[in-house]
């Protein structure tokens, strides 16, 4: 991609500095801690669902990457679906306690389940 892509420096509409670069305001992606370190916290949920029961896995610090690789594993272990996204992964049924046992056979030491 080139350096003068509009789409990249939006709020600068013409410099006359030949040696002018846009920087551009990316923050820095939070590292994923390892999983002796997160805590997590699994529980039942049922609200604005239809009335569907599913399993909520909430507190994981880390890449986006790495929560849908946790995700991916927690759904192909329990035979379901599900998603992961904003810090929280959504396993569709009642499985709290086969992903409790899943995480802490993964190393998350301190995954505590609620409610």
């Amino acid at each position: 991609m080139k350096n003068t892509d509009w789409k990249d420096r939006l709020n600068v509409v013409y410099s006359t500095n030949p040696n002018f670069k846009y920087e551009t305001s990316e923050e820095p992606e939070a590292t994923t801690l390892p999983p002796q370190q997160q805590k997590l916290r699994v529980s039942l949920d049922r609200k604005n669902r239809g009335g569907k029961t599913v399993t909520l896995v909430t507190g994981f610090i880390g890449t986006e990457d790495d929560l849908k690789a946790l995700g991916k594993l927690l759904k192909g272990s329990c035979g379901v679906g599900g998603t992961a996204k904003d810090g929280e992964i959504i396993i569709q049924g009642d499985f709290k306690q086969r992903i409790l046992d899943l995480l802490k056979a993964k190393g998350y030491s301190q995954t505590k389940p609620v409610g």
